[in-house]
């Protein structure tokens, strides 16, 4: 019975057989085990560099552009011994006191970096080391991958500057002779022949490959000339006057390192955003530059998918000028970066090329091609062959200090695996003699231990716990029979060792299996099939019609689900079975939560409850209950004994009665109250037969004033009197002052102040002053001195104008305006000066309510703005192409705020674009401009200063984007 046929044959455990001990974890230690697995350490000499290998760099997370050029700088013979010749800025280097063995050693400058890390890349015995000192010192972001290109400008030129101090030339000077070379932008005059010239120096010369399949082309391109006629023309000294000329590049000196930058990324303006151009280009393992230098290729850098380099960077093992074999130089499998990974090359030419250089690109003889290569490096041959550089002393000890840490660690790995080795034969033997002895025999004393349990103990990377039974008790303090299907009935000779040797308990032997429950989990599910039989006898007879009084009232809703409720009954005693002192499983029930589920229970309807009234009777409505026969009521009643029970006889509650006939009292005395109402106050109800608020009419001398708010109210009750309470009262307080004066004027009553003002009639004045309660008279009253002439007329209200308050909200009324609370601004497109509406034309929404704060906090990152994008995505036109004006005013000023430059709610915003750009040269500009953007968002961004103004930014070319 312990062995399974089936379980045996796949390996797999029968979980509802508790006698089933096949699959648990079993298969891993019975026969023979390689000793490997008896540990998870790896062997430590597989950290170990192999001879005549590159040493690797750790990568940090994105950090794999700056070992890529750690690897070419650490490669470039003179660069490195300039660098060793720095002297340490330590007292204890320079003296020869020598290192303090106490004392870790800290880089205090970017020099110090660079030195210590050569010398650990040229003497290290690991197979990889770390440059995580040297990031930090730069202040990278290891999780953020940079612009290759632009890191080695900037380091290069922050090397310069810290080496610009020394005192040795040599040193001094190393940038400059390695990196650094010259040319000059010519101008010659076509009509008196005068050339000017303007030199500047350059660290890399940077190629469009655009259009182009050899490097030389890109070199072409780059020296060509340039015509400069028309409006574009060259003022000559000479001829004091603007000439024709031609323009050129003209290459002066070149560095002994001379770096090519490929330009791989456009501009796509489709897209708004940069691509890269994987275009495959041809360049010469060698270069002659005019006959007079000659270059050998050095090094390129590439971007390379992780799946293409199988998390190693490759380098040459060999010195310059000489067939090479390529090589692994690895990186820590732990940290590789699966963002877009660098390349570096370091190489002079191929005579094996690597396996994993598939599918390359054809090319001619003394030529290599790569499509995705953006930086090629030529190195002048003017290096002796015999040059070798040595670590200096002070920095060999500190190699020697980690390469003993490194042994040490090698060594301790090793003993780590050997005892772990060691432990593990010996739980083999253990495990064996055990599993042999774990089933139970017949009629042989047993226990019970979870399957949980056995696994873990099975499983040598968890080591197991004290045995916990708990969990499988029920309410008398025994085995309960649900959770047989999670236990195992082993043998009393096993179960005695695991209690000995790791403690526990309650121990569940042959007695611990509790009858009670059994018996009570019998009899629950006798009920659940009998439940079934009597849903098919309750259904037969609902078809039953009843004749006379002898049925009795039931809820639809309940006849609908009995059976769901009655299960759920035999449900919650199952689970009562289960409980133990405010135990479940033997688990502490959170005393809150059980409160919380009770108060659930009671605010559920109990079957038959939908048809009982609020007052504890039959409810008057007949549509939400039927009449069910006296047998269908006995067998429901058998589930539901404290059912309220209706017989057919029974009326209806008589205090329901009665206020379903006062609401069918006041229904009807409110339609005939509106009715009358709207008859009497016609004009009130139409505005078209209102005074105009435009003009005075002319057929009277006295207007009265009523608030809008109390009009829209009365017009909801007149339309809809049976959903909506009457109006009782016109409340004229909301247009005073605290003082009793009127906040409003005439001419405001026409403009600004026309939603909250409503002019009255003096006949319907009257009839309004008989229909509801009026808490304050408002008249308006005008004063013509000649009839013929409208501007002559006076306006005085009663109560009078309160000037100290009507300031007040005046300046209220602006306040509000600048706060731009649940604000919007509308966007217009205007071409040929006519404005474009779309579907999806902008509306940027500002608010500075804790809502929309609330709704900021859910939107991705890069998204707070509140028109992200929306100017952009909704007209096609990208920010640099964005001009802006409200009221014929240019929005050109990014420091203006929105209330200088007249931008309130509801405002109009003029969008008109520029044309498109066409030259890739103005391509590269805008390339620029979104880099020092950062993102390609839309055109405005509206956002608070520092003075707490909410300010307007304009996102156009080479500005910085507030946030």
């Amino acid at each position: 019975p312990q062995i399974c046929g089936g379980c045996w044959f796949y390996r797999r455990n029968c979980r509802g057989n508790p006698n089933c001990l096949v699959g648990i974890g079993e298969h891993v230690w019975l026969g023979e085990i390689d000793e490997n697995s008896f540990h998870n350490i790896d062997d430590p000499n597989c950290e170990r560099r192999k001879k005549n290998a590159f040493v690797g760099l750790t990568n940090l997370g994105a950090t794999c552009y700056v070992n890529t050029f750690l690897q070419m700088w650490f490669l470039n013979l003179e660069l490195r011994q300039a660098l060793y010749l720095c002297p340490s800025t330590c007292s204890e280097y320079t003296t020869g006191e020598g290192i303090p063995k106490d004392k870790d050693y800290e880089p205090q400058t970017i020099c110090e970096h660079l030195q210590y890390l050569f010398a650990l890349l040229q003497n290290s015995k690991r197979r990889y080391i770390d440059p995580s000192g040297f990031v930090k010192a730069l202040g990278l972001d290891t999780g953020q991958q940079q612009d290759a290109q632009e890191f080695s400008k900037l380091f290069m030129s922050l090397l310069e500057d810290t080496l610009s101090k020394q005192k040795n030339p040599d040193v001094r000077n190393i940038v400059q002779k390695q990196f650094c070379g010259e040319y000059a932008y010519v101008t010659v005059c076509n009509q008196c022949g005068r050339e000017s010239k303007l030199v500047s120096k350059f660290y890399e010369l940077e190629l469009n490959i655009q259009g182009h399949k050899q490097l030389t082309d890109c070199i072409t391109e780059f020296l060509k000339e340039e015509k400069l006629e028309g409006d574009n023309r060259y003022f000559c000294e000479t001829c004091q006057s603007k000439q024709n000329a031609t323009r050129k590049i003209r290459l002066l000196s070149l560095p002994c390192t001379l770096n090519l930058q490929l330009m791989r990324f456009v501009f796509d303006r489709a897209v708004q955003n940069r691509l890269l151009i994987l275009v495959p280009l041809n360049y010469p393992a060698s270069r002659n530059a005019g006959g007079i230098w000659a270059f050998l290729w050095d090094a390129i850098l590439a971007h390379a998918k992780p799946s293409a380099w199988q998390k190693e960077a490759w380098q040459s093992t060999a010195g310059r000028g000489k067939l090479a074999r390529w090589q692994t130089c690895p990186v820590n499998e732990e940290s590789v970066s699966e963002l877009v990974c660098l390349l570096c090359f370091a190489f002079c030419t191929t005579a094996e090329p690597s396996k994993s250089q598939t599918r390359k690109p054809k090319c001619g003889k003394g030529t290599h091609c790569s499509r995705n290569a953006y930086m090629l490096v030529y190195r002048l041959q003017t290096r002796e062959k015999s040059l070798t550089i040595e670590v200096p002393a002070f920095l060999q000890e500190l190699v020697e200090r980690d390469n003993c840490k490194f042994e040490e660690w090698c060594n301790e790995m090793a003993e780590m695996r050997k005892q772990s080795v060691a432990r593990g034969k010996i739980k083999h033997e253990e495990v064996k003699e055990l599993y042999k002895r774990l089933p139970a025999e017949a009629g042989s004393p047993y226990d019970f231990i979870s399957l949980e349990w056995l696994q873990k103990w099975l499983d040598e990377s968890t080591p197991p716990k004290p045995i916990d039974n708990t969990a499988c008790l029920c309410s008398h303090g025994k085995l309960h029979p649900d959770k047989i299907p999670i236990m195992k009935r082993i043998s009393e000779y096993v179960a005695d060792f695991f209690y000995r040797r790791y403690g526990g308990g309650p121990r569940l032997n042959v007695k611990a299996l509790c009858k009670d429950c059994v018996v009570e989990r019998c009899r629950i599910l006798r009920l659940k099939n009998q439940l079934n039989e009597d849903y098919k006898t309750v259904t037969n007879l609902l078809k039953i019609t009843v004749k006379g009084n002898d049925g009795f009232w039931v809820g639809k809703a309940s006849l609908r689900s009995w059976r769901q409720l009655a299960l759920e009954q035999l449900n919650e005693q199952d689970e009562d079975t289960e409980h133990s002192n405010g135990k479940m499983n033997g688990n502490a029930q959170n005393k809150d939560e059980s409160n919380e589920d009770k108060r659930e229970e009671e605010e559920e309807l109990n079957f038959n409850e939908d048809i009982v009234c609020p007052h504890g009777d039959l409810c008057i409505s007949e549509n939400e209950r039927r009449v069910v026969s006296k047998e269908a009521w006995e067998k429901l009643k058998q589930y539901f004994p404290k059912a309220p029970e209706f017989p057919n006889n029974k009326e209806c509650c008589s205090q329901c009665k009665i206020l379903e006939r006062e609401g069918e009292e006041n229904e009807a005395l409110h339609k005939m109250m509106a009715s009358e109402q709207k008859t009497s106050l016609q004009n009130l109800f139409h505005d078209k037969c209102r005074p105009c608020l435009g003009s005075w009419p002319q057929e009277t001398d006295e207007l009265y004033i009523v608030s809008q708010f109390f009009v829209e109210e009365w017009r909801k009750f007149v339309r809809r009197p049976t959903r909506c309470s009457p109006v009782s009262s016109v409340g004229n307080s909301a247009l005073l002052c605290p003082h009793g004066g009127l906040m409003f004027t005439y001419a405001s009553m026409t403009k600004e102040d026309s939603k909250l003002i409503a002019l009255i009639w003096p006949s319907e004045w009257e009839r309004i002053q008989k229909l509801f309660v009026v808490d304050h008279v408002i008249k308006i009253t005008r004063t013509q001195a000649d009839r013929a002439d409208p501007e002559s007329a006076l306006y005085t209200s009663e109560p009078q104008l309160c000037p100290e308050c009507r300031e007040g909200l005046l300046c209220q009324q602006q306040r509000d305006l600048r706060e731009y609370t649940q604000a919007t601004i509308y966007i217009h497109k205007v071409v040929d000066n006519k404005k474009v509406m779309k579907d999806a034309a902008p509306e940027l929404n500002v608010s500075s309510s804790e809502a929309e704060e609330e709704r900021e906090e859910n939107k991705p990152e890069g998204e707070q703005d509140p028109d992200f994008n929306q100017i952009m995505h909704a007209f096609s036109v990208a920010p640099f192409d964005q001009n802006l004006s409200i009221d014929g005013k240019i929005l050109s000023d990014d420091t203006a705020t929105l209330g200088s430059l007249g931008v309130i709610p509801e405002s109009v915003i003029l969008l008109k674009a520029d044309e498109p750009i066409a030259d890739y040269a103005a391509m590269d500009d805008v390339m620029q401009g979104e880099e020092d953007l950062g993102f390609g968002e839309g055109a405005v961004i509206l956002g608070r200063g520092m003075d707490g103004q909410l300010r307007l930014d304009l996102g156009r070319k080479g500005r910085k984007w507030r946030r």
